[in-house]
């Protein structure tokens, strides 16, 4: 035997089992025999009317399992890293000139959408321009595998995209919309704003009045609903949304990881040493938060609009960027206005 034919055959060999287990993992599904999955079956179908068996049988039986899910799910960028390196991935320039041209081009819409529901237009630009980067980058997992990997097979959150997965199921029906070929991020959100199904079936609205909610590729829908979500959890016109803090050295106090609430406010913070940037109402309702800069410690005070933000989100650094992005379009849109 040829040295030549004695390297092909070892090649053959190492790459054989290889080949084989790609094709199991691409050809791998989920067992609609588990008791779990039997369960959910029975369970949406004996709650909603609309949801035939043998569709949602269907549907389940063309799920396959991502164990890339379940990785991404444990490390989240929000929650590990520092607040200026998760900054850099969002205040770039190209970020914040293609948020001026989204502006411009959606100008009309915008206006109209902020007058009509009381939201400041750069926030909503702000909001797609972190989530998608205007609609670019939308989600490359199907929705179907994404939630039902996450529904199924991440215990820690089951519940929750168990549910999801039921709206998602309903959303496919009532836009119908075709749930094998929808795509999205590894949680399941979908479109240019990133709705979660429950998301999307409680707060898109039909922006273009065509009688369709397409938060894919109509933007008059994607800026009314982004609008109609801040709306609905509470934004406040012309209210500030976040500001620099100072703190007196040594404070007695610690930030508490992962907090989200307003659970002060600009008077409490005070008493403890912390100066807000602004001249607001001792009763305005506040959150301290830890906003970790390159040379050392940094803090910042967000409000209720800031909450708000969180809502979408619930991470600071998420909202923190949302608001960063929003004031560097606002400014760069007055520079090209004079």
């Amino acid at each position: 035997m040829t040295r030549r034919l004695l390297s092909l055959l070892v090649a053959a060999i190492v790459l054989a089992p290889a080949s084989a287990n790609t094709s199991r993992a691409e050809d791998a599904r989920f067992d609609l025999d588990r008791s779990d999955i039997r369960a959910f079956i029975d369970e949406v179908v004996s709650r909603n009317a609309v949801l035939d068996r043998d569709r949602v049988v269907g549907i389940l039986a063309n799920a396959r399992p991502q164990p890339k899910i379940i990785e991404l799910m444990t490390k989240p960028a929000e929650r590990v890293v520092p607040w200026w390196e998760y900054r850099q991935r969002f205040l770039t320039e190209e970020r914040i000139a293609r948020g001026v041209d989204f502006w411009r081009e959606h100008r009309a819409t915008l206006e109209r959408v902020a007058a009509e529901q009381g939201v400041d237009p750069q926030y909503i630009v702000a909001i797609v321009g972190v989530e998608t980067f205007y609609g670019r980058v939308t989600g490359r997992f199907r929705v179907i595998d994404a939630l039902a990997t996450l529904a199924f097979d991440y215990p820690p959150r089951s519940s929750y995209f168990r549910s999801e997965l039921e709206q998602f199921l309903l959303l496919a029906h009532e836009e119908s919309v075709d749930p094998l070929s929808i795509t999205g991020s590894y949680a399941g959100a979908m479109g240019a704003p990133q709705f979660m199904p429950s998301s999307y079936r409680r707060y898109a609205v039909d922006g273009s009045a065509d009688s369709r909610r397409n938060l894919w590729e109509d933007w008059d829908d994607v800026i009314a609903s982004v609008a109609n979500y801040f709306r609905a959890h509470g934004w406040e016109p012309g209210q500030p949304v976040l500001a620099a803090a100072r703190l007196d050295p040594d404070p007695s106090f610690q930030i508490k990881p992962g907090n989200l609430d307003l659970n002060e406010t600009v008077g409490t913070l005070s008493a403890k040493g912390v100066q807000v940037d602004l001249d607001l109402p001792d009763s305005t309702p506040a959150l301290l938060i830890a906003a970790e800069e390159r040379d050392g410690p940094s803090y910042r005070v967000g409000f209720r609009n800031f909450h708000v933000i969180t809502r979408y989100n619930r991470s600071t650094r998420y909202a923190m960027a949302v608001h960063d992005l929003a004031e560097a379009i606002t400014e760069r849109m007055k520079k090209m206005q004079n």
